[in-house]
Order: structure tokens, then C-alpha cells, then sequence
């Protein structure tokens, strides 16, 4: 399968002095345009396993601006895997060109399915799989936010030996595969810092799954109201940062994130002499949905 990149190279970011501490941004998004950051981690084993398996189409599922959606698209398109979109809400189907995420996967292939979000919540039902398989034939099943075994092994790639310097691992967390992947290759002696980027106790359980070390927490301050929500404090970070550091951050989960890491270093959270990695999940094509829709609002948008 040629799907390979290379180790993506971690940029400092500068901290005044006076707090003792460094920090340093693991740059998985520019690992690829389209299957960047985690995405790609959590797509690389699963898309081995797929050919391996003798399949010829993925299906998975998603929202309105799904990073997860864009990155399977692209990456089927790219190997030769016909892909199908299971989208959370009927009405989307007369808004795909309005929509710059599923135009991309359209673009690139992807046929969909639109469901109600009741019927969505069934996604996991062996009577709703059994459904699909009958009216697209055989596929080979990635789940939402793309978070299995397979997905968390290629997340146990993402640090190198360079990275046992750290003395804190800071990851945003969604469906929980990434973080869970960094848990495993970390040392025992580091502490690994999720930040959820919605709200909910459950992430807790879906990690123990995964996870095979105890030496991780969640911090829950910084998922701003829920998933996809964001103010007009958290744009201006994210603008800022980009011009201070000429690193663009996408505002449902990396942005978030940097946001909580630097407020925690400016509340004096992390002790002195404390390096931190923070792990870029890249996300970025979900900047112009969000865009769109703080335009509606005729609020600031994200340069």
C-alpha cells in the first residue's frame, strides 16, 4: 500500500522565560493535505488490513464537517477504495455543495447515505450494519471517528525517541484512539494530558479500553460548550497563535487545545522545568465549515 510519510519535526513555541517551561508542537498535520494528523494514524492499519482482507470499500460514518469523513475519501481515493459515507442528518443531502467538507469527499469519490440523527445512533446496531451490507454489499466497517485497535496502533507511532524528553504529552481528544495510542508508547514516567472537545464522562471508559498504562488524566475545562461550539475568544487565540507562530490551528480540537495548554501554563499549572509536547492533530479542512457558519453569525472568522 503506498501510504507512507515521515516523521513530522516538533517546532518550539516561545514561553517567557520566567515561567520555566518549554513547549513544543508536534507538527502531524503536515503529514499529508487531506489524511493529516491522527486521521492518517488511525487510517493507516485499518487501510492495510482492508487490502489485506481483499476489500474493495470502506464505510464509515460522520457529521456535517467530519475530518474523519474528508480524510477516508481522500485516502480511498488515493489507494483505490470505494468509499461510503453514513452522514448524520437528512438535511444535509441538499447541502453538499454548500458544504465544503462533503464536497471534498463527493470530489473525491465518496458516495453517501443520509440518516436521520436517530436512526445515526444506531450506528453500532448489528441490525443497522446488517442493513447497509445489504444494500451496498460487502465493506469493509471503519467506525466514527475512525477509533479501533487497528487505529490506535498506528497512533502508537506517533512519538520517536527524540520525544522521551518530554515530560508531558498533551493530545485533544475526540473518540479517545489517539490518545490512547500516545498512553501506550509513552513512558511510564511521563504524563499524558488529553483535552476533550466535548462535553461527557464517557471518554473516560472508552480509553480504558485501550489504554495499558495509568499514567494519563483528562483535562475538561477547555471544550468551550460542546463539540463544533466556539466563541470569539477562542478565534482570536487561534488567530493569534497563527501569527505568532505561523501555526494554523482548527478550531474543534487543536485549537482548544493550545488554548488550555497555554492557559494552564500562564495559572503555573505545569511545574518549572517542564518540557510539553503538544500533539497537532491537523483538522485544518474543518476551517472553512466553521467559517461559514461564524459569517451566518457575523462574527470574527479564522484567517
Amino acid at each position: 500500500m503506498k501510504f507512507e510519510f515521515e516523521n513530522t519535526v516538533n517546532e518550539q513555541i516561545n514561553i517567557p522565560k520566567e515561567k520555566g517551561i518549554e513547549l513544543f508542537v508536534k507538527r502531524e498535520d503536515e503529514l499529508h493535505a487531506f489524511v493529516s494528523g491522527n486521521k492518517y494514524r488511525k487510517l493507516k492499519y485499518n487501510l492495510l488490513q482492508a487490502e489485506k482482507s481483499g476489500y474493495k470499500t470502506l464505510l464509515t460514518f460522520g457529521g456535517a464537517f467530519s475530518n474523519h469523513i474528508a480524510a477516508v475519501a481522500s485516502a480511498g481515493h488515493l489507494i483505490g477504495f470505494n468509499t461510503i459515507g453514513i452522514i448524520r442528518g437528512e438535511e444535509l443531502e441538499a447541502k453538499i455543495s454548500n458544504n465544503p467538507t462533503l464536497s471534498f469527499a463527493k470530489e473525491n469519490g465518496m458516495q453517501f447515505k443520509f440518516v436521520s440523527r436517530e436512526l445515526y445512533r444506531h450506528k453500532t446496531s448489528e441490525s443497522f450494519l446488517n442493513e447497509l451490507e445489504e444494500e451496498y454489499g460487502e465493506f469493509y466497517l471503519i467506525p466514527e471517528g475512525g477509533t479501533n485497535k487497528s487505529a490506535v496502533k498506528g497512533c502508537e507511532e506517533i512519538l520517536t525517541i527524540e520525544d522521551k524528553a518530554f515530560n508531558y504529552i498533551c493530545c485533544t481528544v475526540g473518540t479517545g484512539g489517539t490518545i490512547s495510542g500516545l498512553i501506550n508508547c509513552s513512558k511510564p514516567s511521563q504524563q499524558v494530558l488529553g483535552f476533550p472537545a466535548l462535553k461527557g464522562n464517557f471518554l473516560k471508559e472508552d480509553i480504558s479500553k485501550f489504554a495499558i498504562q495509568t499514567n494519563w488524566k483528562l483535562i475538561t475545562d477547555y471544550h468551550f460548550g460542546g463539540y463544533a461550539k466556539i466563541n470569539e475568544e477562542l478565534v482570536a487565540f487561534i488567530n493569534q497563535f497563527k501569527i505568532d507562530y505561523k501555526v494554523p490551528l482548527d478550531p474543534i480540537y487543536t485549537g482548544k487545545m493550545l488554548f488550555g495548554i497555554i492557559d494552564l501554563i500562564n495559572k503555573n499549572y505545569f511545574p518549572k522545568g517542564s518540557r510539553i509536547l503538544a500533539i497537532h492533530t491537523g483538522g485544518l479542512q474543518g476551517i472553512n465549515g466553521m467559517n461559514a457558519i461564524l459569517k451566518k453569525k457575523n462574527l470574527p472568522v479564522i484567517i
